[in-house]
């Protein structure tokens, strides 16, 4: 067991895991995206949609939902 345990330890730490635990930041303004964000999902009329497909999932769960 003890063979075993050290094997896949040292298997473990032999893995190339910094490429995907580190990252390179190029832009931390983490505000300022969400709000380029939000400013192209409203310019692009997808609000419309978001608020239409609620409107309407509403009004078919009320009218196939009993009691």
């Amino acid at each position: 067991m003890n063979y075993f345990s050290d094997s896949i330890s040292e298997a473990f730490w032999h893995l190339p895991v910094t490429s995907t635990l580190a990252q390179t930041v190029t832009d931390p303004n983490v505000i300022g995206q969400m709000q380029h964000s939000w400013n192209h999902f409203v310019k692009t009329g997808q609000i419309w949609a978001l608020l239409i497909g609620l409107v309407i999932g509403y009004m078919i769960r009320s009218l196939t939902s009993y009691g």
